[in-house]
This record gives C-alpha cells, structure tokens and sequence, in this order.
C-alpha cells in the first residue's frame, strides 16, 4: 500500500506558498507529486500533450480508464508558485504558476497551452511578439480549441481537432515535426547537468519532462 498518497490531498491545509526567491534563501528540495514521477500506486496519468486529454489507468487494471480525479492535488510539497519544465525533444520551456500552489492540472493545462501556440509559430518569432500579442494569440487558439468540444464535456481534457488552418504562419513547423510520435507525458524529474547545458542555471523547481509514442 502506498502511504505516501494522503498527503497529497488536494486543498490549502499546506504550509505556505515558496515564492522562486524562497527557495533559492531556504535551498529547499521539492518532492514531487507520485503521479507526476510515475511512481503512484493506483494511478498512471496518461496525458496527451498535443490534444490536452488527460486520463490514467491502473497498472493492475489496464483494461478500465480512470478519471484523474488528482487533478488538483498539489504538483510539489512544499507547493511552490512556479514550476519550470523542460524536455529534451523541444527547443521551449514551460512556465507554470499559480499563486496558491501549482496543481498537477496546471502543469497539465499549461504544458498544452505551450504547446497550441508552438503549433503555430517558431519558438523565437513568438517569443519576439509583445507580452500583450502573446497573450492574445494562446487565448484565441485555446478558444478555438475549446470550442472544437462537445457540448458538456471539459475543455481542456478533450482530444480537440486540428486547429483552423488561419491560424497557422506559414513555414512553422508543426509540434508533430519536434516530437513526433512522443506525445504522452511519462515523469517529471530533476536533471541538474541537463538543466545547466540548456539553461545556464539550476533550480529546486526546475524539472525535465520525459515523454514517449
């Protein structure tokens, strides 16, 4: 039995919220969420990193879908404001935040709003649009995608349809072109060298996403 599991209930019974300057004061080392490592018990996330569906199975039951009803359950204990994700099959990081504490549905929805906007531009002539453009451009193509759902079912965990072809500058790769087949989320984990090649720099919650066909 797994008994790590209770203490990542979802909720505000938690210490306080470490800021990015926290945790560079207190040099404190973050546990990761079981799920997120894929080392939870009962639960494997299946998360389709292109379409945004997120569900999960249990290895001792692979033959029934699980909602991930943990959705919400914090990403890290301490929480943390911001988390910062990488991975070795894509030329873009991830910025995740959220004032009471990053929730494994953050990372979920966030890893896929950057992934709607790397379908349409090159990760540097996106980064050159101004903050205000930027912002517009993810809420357009997210409402696109949003509105491809059937009518009461989640947005964000629905397999949505190919985006509107307007959408699209011409000459952007497609996400297909970097990640080809590796579209489902594996484990989040800590890779210090690695962060330091891509980055300069290493960080408690800078972590390395693996992800597989």
């Amino acid at each position: 039995m797994d008994t790590t599991v209770g203490k990542w209930t979802a909720g505000a019974s938690y210490g306080p919220v470490l800021s990015q300057t926290d945790l560079y004061l207190l040099q404190t080392e973050l546990e990761l969420n079981p799920i997120l490592q894929g080392k939870h018990s009962t639960f494997t996330l299946l998360f389709n990193i292109l379409t945004g569906h997120a569900g999960g199975f249990n290895p001792d039951s692979r033959d029934r879908d699980l909602q991930f009803t943990a959705k919400d359950e914090p990403a890290t204990l301490p929480r943390v404001a911001q988390l910062i994700i990488i991975t070795e099959h894509s030329p873009w990081c991830t910025i995740v935040t959220n004032e009471r504490g990053v929730t494994m549905n953050d990372i979920c929805q966030q890893v896929w709003k950057e992934c709607v906007v790397a379908f349409f531009f090159f990760n540097a002539e996106f980064a050159s649009l101004p903050p205000r453009v930027q912002e517009q451009i993810k809420r357009i193509a997210v409402s696109n995608l949003a509105n491809t759902a059937p009518a009461g079912t989640n947005a964000w965990y629905y397999p949505s349809a190919a985006p509107p072809a307007r959408f699209k500058r011409v000459g952007a790769p497609r996400m297909a072109d970097w990640l080809r087949e590796r579209v489902f989320f594996e484990a989040l984990h800590r890779n210090d060298n690695y962060t330091i090649s891509r980055l300069g720099f290493k960080a408690p919650n800078i972590f390395v996403m693996q992800i597989s066909g």
